[in-house]
């Protein structure tokens, strides 16, 4: 995923225009449905796993999943 200098993804870089199409808010929601089942697979593997090394890995990866998620919300928050 390309970023800008200001770290922000690049779907929020300030070009897009104030509206968003149909098929892009699927898309988007789409997407944030893939994020959240991610997410909610990833604390499940936390939950079960006995090794520390394999619980910190799933905990972070399930961070990284909620962090697009919040990413992909922001966004559509702010087209409002």
């Amino acid at each position: 995923m390309q970023q800008n200098n200001n770290q922000q993804p690049w779907f929020m870089d300030g070009n897009s225009q104030n509206y968003i199409d149909t098929k892009d808010l699927g898309t988007v929601q789409d997407e944030m449905y893939a994020e959240a089942l991610a997410y909610k697979k990833c604390k499940v593997y936390e939950s079960r796993f006995q090794d520390q090394g394999l619980k910190t890995m799933a905990s972070n990866h399930a961070e990284h999943h909620r962090q697009h998620f919040d990413a992909l919300r922001n966004f559509l928050d702010s087209q409002n």
